[in-house]
């Protein structure tokens, strides 16, 4: 498993990167159609890219375009003090992200033997759970004392570090690959054991990222010192759910498909307590439950992807499935504004409760 934790410290590098910046971008740019391009620079790059990397990483071996990606980051991070363009600098680590990111998945299946994968996509997904729950927080705490200055070198330096903590990692060989049509890719992806893994994944998503958006604004009476709590109890409950989730699997005590179902009808759980309970009682309850639904997710489908994929497609296969994340990120958060905004805020909580619902079945 130790060869695992830099890979690990990655998934929480592009996670930050994600989330850090959202945190004070509404205080840089009063443009709401600028805001919204802005945030979206970011994701758009990963998923326009992933595919592509993850393609690369399967045919050049994985670790180099780990050891890339992370460099590019750091690199985009530092050209913000340089530029002073937060655009530029979010293209640049987006793209970055898009190689790294599917690149450390990859070399988590690899890694590990199929009997522990459970474990090891547990870890992994937490990680990156508390990047994407903690990154607004220590995003704002950096903005709060030096500016975006802080926090860009703060996100070069991290990922400097990570960099250098991951030349640790074995080096793996790229594998022999049979030849791919553009019609044996599309039936692979299209096939069962692709498609509901990666739905579980983008429903899981988005009901991480919706949390983290709107349990505040149910909370928000009660002060930021509560709001944080609520997000800290979802951050917590995510970090600590996944691992026990994972080695579950790997004992055979959970199956997938039971896993996976039974998250998500949590999490949907949770967004209905948000909707119908009333004060903090609910939103308390909301992050508990959508918490301990998102992290049974992640390390289930992960492992089953890994378990369905040939080792010599990983990478194409994490960095497809990647998108489907990043399209749950975005797409939480829309749809629930989209429907408070022309109802009520429990009117959009309930619509995507039943969304992760359907996603059940």
């Amino acid at each position: 498993m130790r060869p695992v934790l830099p890979l690990c410290a990655a998934g929480f590098v592009t996670a930050f990167g994600a989330h850090g910046v959202a945190s004070g971008l509404g205080f840089l740019q009063s443009d709401l159609l600028a805001l919204g391009l802005l945030l979206a620079i970011y994701d758009g790059a990963e998923v326009l890219l992933k595919p592509v990397f993850g393609t690369l990483a399967d045919r050049i071996g994985p670790r180099p375009v780990l050891l890339g990606g992370l460099a590019a980051f750091a690199l985009a991070s530092s050209a913000f003090v340089l530029v002073d363009n937060v655009a530029v600098a979010r293209f640049g680590q987006g793209v970055a992200a898009a190689a790294f990111s599917p690149a450390a998945s990859a070399m988590v299946a690899r890694l590990t033997p199929e009997s522990a994968r459970g474990k090891a996509f547990g870890r992994y997904g937490a990680w990156k759970g508390i990047g994407y729950t903690a990154g607004p927080l220590l995003g704002g705490v950096l903005i709060h004392f030096g500016d975006f200055e802080l926090l860009f070198l703060t996100m070069a330096a991290l990922a400097v570090v990570v960099a250098l903590w991951c030349l640790t990692v074995p080096h793996l060989e790229p594998l022999p690959r049979r030849r791919q049509t553009v019609r044996d890719l599309v039936k692979r992806l299209s096939h069962n054991d692709f498609l509901r893994p990666t739905a579980a994944l983008a429903a899981s998503t988005a009901a991480l990222a919706t949390a983290i958006g709107f349990l505040p604004v149910k909370a928000a009476a009660h002060g930021p010192v509560v709001t944080g709590a609520a997000v800290s109890l979802l951050a917590v409950t995510a970090a600590l759910v996944q691992p026990r989730v994972g080695k579950a699997l790997d004992s055979r005590q959970v199956s997938t498909r039971t896993g996976v179902r039974a998250g998500l009808l949590l999490a949907a759980a949770g967004f209905l307590a948000a909707a119908v309970v009333p004060g903090l009682t609910g939103t308390l309850v909301a992050a508990a439950l959508i918490g301990a639904g998102s992290g049974a997710v992640t390390p289930l489908a992960f492992a089953a992807l890994a378990k369905s994929t040939s080792e010599e497609r990983l990478g194409q296969t994490m960095g497809s499935a990647e998108v489907g994340r990043e399209l749950g990120d975005a797409g939480g958060p829309l749809l629930v504004g989209g429907l408070a905004s022309v109802a009520s805020l429990p009117v959009g909580l309930l619509g995507l409760a039943a969304v992760i619902a359907l996603t059940a079945w």
